[in-house]
This record gives structure tokens, sequence and C-alpha cells, in this order.
């Protein structure tokens, strides 16, 4: 490596990669594989999530087979987009700074949070509580940096056009970061019994909450000020419903809790309250979003294509589905617990379509690095 350079794909070859057409096609294949490295979407570990929660909600419906194998390619997953990540921030400093810069990508760094409490949150309806509190500590430290950077990003870099123009569905992942540190701090509090981590879980979900408001007025201040074209109406909107799900579901944890809680006792009406007007607000929410994206592939003739932000289809229903079965659980609603059942396997469905067209994707990148190899 020139150690000047900082970039893999200054390798010479592989250690011990022979000369002649295998070490050449050694060596382009990893230039190949650092180039998708320095450019990996802030947003990758929404494919942790989507699966994550899927995993979860077929444990919810007792598919207990299917549940295990997602739960396991979600851990592969994450584990193989944590070491990619690590690889950008250590030779791709400057890209991964211009993500961090950028308002219209930077919020994507909240699935990394999200996703590693999803995955937790399948640990600990396993009953490995200690697996879900390693994740939920590591989440709680990128939370913590990404949830102060954000706002002296935003705010105190001079700029020359102002911030709300890259407002986009994307800064709702903020929102869903926070509302998965609630439910994994909720389910802390639970365990250990914790009157003090039950008060710091109710807080995260008032955090959230105010966060939700605030996200959802910028956004869609956007959404009414701006002419839309189909690749601006990306499938990121549907984290608009997504964040409501996951506040219902850290709502649920929250109630949880044992009820002889100070905070309990002060907050749980109001919680539940304020979780289920937001429950029927993401049920609201999901045939407009079907309609726009009928208008964007439909009417407007957008190609469907495998892109990331699928995977912000996917995790949404995903997420309504289990936080609807949790609540209805937790609060006695059958048409509830119905309702979350069957959305389970609509998201099935949307993970098995999202797959499908990633897996295709993968493949024609394959042929075209193999046709490159060839040609050289």
């Amino acid at each position: 490596m020139a150690a000047a350079s900082g970039h893999p794909g200054h390798l010479s070859g592989p250690a011990g990669a022979p000369d002649g057409p295998a070490g050449g096609a050694a060596r382009r294949a990893l230039a190949a594989l650092d180039h998708a490295v320095r450019e990996l979407p802030p947003s990758s570990f929404a494919f942790v999530m989507a699966t994550g929660i899927l995993s979860t909600g077929c444990a919810l419906v007792g598919a207990d087979r299917p549940s295990g194998v997602l739960a396991a390619i979600a851990v592969a997953a994450g584990v193989l987009l944590a070491a990619a990540t690590a690889w950008r921030a250590m030779f791709h400093r400057g890209e991964l700074v211009r993500d961090l810069r950028d308002p219209s990508a930077v919020f994507g760094f909240f699935t990394i949070v999200a996703a590693a409490n999803v995955v937790g949150l399948h640990y600990d309806l396993a009953g490995n509580t200690q697996a879900g509190l390693v994740l939920a500590l590591a989440a709680a430290a990128v939370w913590l940096l990404l949830t102060y950077w954000l706002p002296c990003e935003l705010l105190l870099r001079e700029r020359t056009e102002p911030v709300m123009q890259h407002a986009n569905g994307s800064w709702f992942l903020w929102v869903v970061a926070t509302q998965s540190l609630a439910t994994a701090t909720a389910v802390v509090g639970t365990t250990t019994r914790t009157q003090f981590v039950g008060a710091v879980a109710t807080g995260l979900w008032g955090v959230g909450m105010m966060l939700y408001l605030l996200v959802a007025t910028l956004v869609t201040l956007r959404l009414l000020t701006r002419p839309h074209r189909p690749e601006s109406l990306s499938p990121t909107y549907w984290i608009y419903m997504g964040a409501t799900a996951i506040t219902v579901l850290a709502g649920s944890r929250i109630l949880a809790m044992p009820a002889h809680f100070p905070v309990s006792r002060v907050t749980d009406p109001f919680v539940a309250g304020a979780s289920y007007v937001l429950w029927a607000m993401g049920m609201w929410l999901i045939p407009l979003l079907v309609l726009f994206g009928i208008w964007r592939h439909g009417v407007r003739c957008f190609p469907l294509r495998y892109e990331t932000s699928l995977w912000s289809i996917v995790f949404p229903l995903g997420m309504f589905s289990a936080a609807t079965i949790f609540f209805g659980r937790n609060e006695g609603i059958p048409v509830m617990v119905r309702t979350g059942e069957v959305g389970v396997w609509v998201a099935a469905a949307a993970w098995a379509a999202a797959t499908v067209l990633m897996v295709s994707a993968f493949a024609r990148w394959l042929h075209r690095l193999g046709r490159s190899g060839l040609r050289a």
C-alpha cells in the first residue's frame, strides 16, 4: 500500500498474489471492492434494520425458523457493513467527512444506531439480554456523537444556501434512532428493574416525540414548497411512517416497565394515548405513501430498480407490524394484534422483492467486473 495515498486501491496486489492474469484479476477485484466501500451510502445499515425487524415480526407470529434465518442474515450483514465502514473511515476519510457534512446524506448514519438496537431487540426476545445490552451501549455512543454533531453542523457551519433545501425523508432517521435507543433502554430497565434506567428510557421517548414533530414540520414544508420529480420522491419518505411505528414500539416497551417506577406512574397514560395516536397516523400514511409510489413508477414511469432506499419501505412496514403487535398485546387490543400479524407477511413480501432486486443488481455488478477483467 502506498503510505502517502492511504488508498487500498493503490495496492500492487494482495499479499502473495501471483503475477500475470491471476494477480491482475485479484488487483482489479480489490480495486472494485475498494471503490464500492469508498462510495458506501451512509444509510447502508437500513438493510440490517429491515431484516432485523422482520426477524422480530416473524418471532411474534410464531415463525421461529424464518426468524432465526433472518436474524443470522441481519447479524452477518451488520458485521460486514461495520467492517466496510471501518475500512472507509481509515482509508477514505475525505468521502466520509463529505457525507457527514452533507445535510441530504448525514442522517443516513443514524441507521447504524437503529440497526444495532433492532438486532439487540431480537437478542432480548431470545433471552440473550447481555448481547442486547452490548449493542445498546455501542448504539448509544454513536447516537450521542451524531445527535450533537448534527445541530452544530447544520446550524453553525457557513453555507451558501438554506439547510431546508436538503430536507427529505431520511431526516426521520434521527427520530428512528432515538426511539430505537428508547426501546433498548426500556428493555434494560425492565430486565434490571432499575428506576433510573426507566426514567432515561421515558426521557428518550419524549425526545424522540419532539424530534418527530420538528422533523415532520420541516419535511412537510419542504414537500409543499418544492417542485417534485420522480427521482426526488424517493422511498425514504416511507420513514415518515416508520418513525411513528418505532415510537409506538418504544411506547409499548415503556408501558411494559414495572408499574411501580415513579416515572411510569406519572407518564404511562400519556405514553399510551400518544402512542395510539401515532399508530393511527402511521396507518393513515400507508395508503398515501402507496399513492406516491404509483405516481412515481406508474404515472411518471420511473424505472423500478434496486436502490438502498428500498429498505426504507421494508423497514417501516416491518416496524409498523411488530409495533402494532407489541402495543396491541400490551394494551389488550385484539384488532391491533391481528392487523400486525397480517402486516408481518406484507413486510416479508416486500423484503423478498427488495432482496431479489438487490441480488440482481449485485449479479450485474459481478458480471461487469468479470467482463472488465476479460478485456484487460
